[in-house]
């Protein structure tokens, strides 16, 4: 008999924001200077449930989106991709969310956001789906689903049901400072909620913006770590990833590849990384001598 994904010991829940991108038809221009848009599903936790489920993993998803042509149609993105969708709300009242996004000719992303409000802002505690989320056995959350009320309030309960019910909670902060009143509100925010997770990952430019440090050594990320962080990922783009555990730490080299565009790279990344660890969380635990391919001294 096929599993309901629901009681499923190995899923995966994905909570925040699914949203619609719209990429330039043309690469290497400004937003203003491209001549026209084609749309694209987009929301890092949404991107993280379609990875999971598209190597085969168990991934529901947990937010809000309008009741409108686009919220439908992610809604059935998801389940197309075989994401479990009991977690979705609908909103009658707010459209879903609308980013326009172009890869500049200097490397850079440009993001401009159509959010006031949009439906993912919207959710709140009491339209949760508690069963959903004490069936994870890994919670995933990023940091735009704090940045107003009374989606923070759902988040924190989101979080705390989940960890109460025994879910490893997995944490990308995603950092998107158009979407924040400042600087120093992303960084107060975005750090409020550090000290609950078991798995952070962030990227090298995200570790500077947290630490105000311009390096990005061991030293450095160790900064961020918490006594009850069981990974701490700091990604590097091209120059692949350090990772450090409670024992031991070390880095992999990135796959060799023709970049066209890094949208969505990390949550790819953490995708495959959930997958690996649902099932078997003695990765974080082994000692350095077990793990093949990395270097320690670093």
């Amino acid at each position: 008999m096929a599993s309901n994904g629901v009681n499923d010991k190995s899923l995966i829940v994905s909570f925040g924001e699914m949203l619609i991108d719209f990429v330039p038809t043309v690469s290497g221009v400004s937003l203003a200077e491209a001549p026209g848009f084609v749309k694209a599903p987009g929301g890092a936790p949404a991107n993280v449930a379609i990875a999971v489920a598209r190597l085969g993993g168990k991934a529901a998803f947990v937010g809000k989106l309008g009741d409108d042509e686009f919220g439908n149609m992610l809604a059935g993105i998801l389940k197309e991709n075989g994401v479990i969708a009991t977690g979705i709300n609908f909103d009658t009242g707010a459209r879903t969310a609308l980013a326009f996004v172009t890869l500049r000719a200097d490397g850079e992303r440009e993001f401009m956001f159509y959010r006031n409000p949009s439906a993912d802002m919207l959710l709140r505690p009491e339209e949760l789906n508690l069963e959903l989320i004490r069936s994870a056995k890994v919670f995933h959350y990023g940091s735009i689903s704090l940045i107003v009320e009374p989606c923070r309030s759902a988040h924190l309960q989101a979080m705390k049901v989940a960890k109460d019910a025994g879910a490893l909670l997995s944490y990308d902060p995603n950092l998107r400072l158009p979407l924040w009143p400042s600087e120093e509100e992303a960084r107060e925010q975005i750090l409020s909620i550090w000290d609950e997770a078991d798995v952070v990952k962030v990227s090298d430019n995200e570790l500077e913006f947290l630490t105000g440090s311009d390096k990005v050594d061991d030293e450095t990320a160790m900064s961020l770590w918490r006594p009850n962080f069981k990974l701490l990922l700091v990604t590097l783009g091209e120059k692949g990833c350090n990772y450090y555990t409670k024992n031991f730490h070390g880095s992999v080299e990135a796959f060799h590849v023709d970049t066209v565009d890094t949208t969505g790279a990390g949550d790819a990344f953490v995708g495959a990384l959930l997958c690996k660890i649902v099932d078997d969380q003695s990765v974080l635990e082994v000692s350095s001598n077990d793990i093949l391919h990395t270097d320690t001294t670093k």
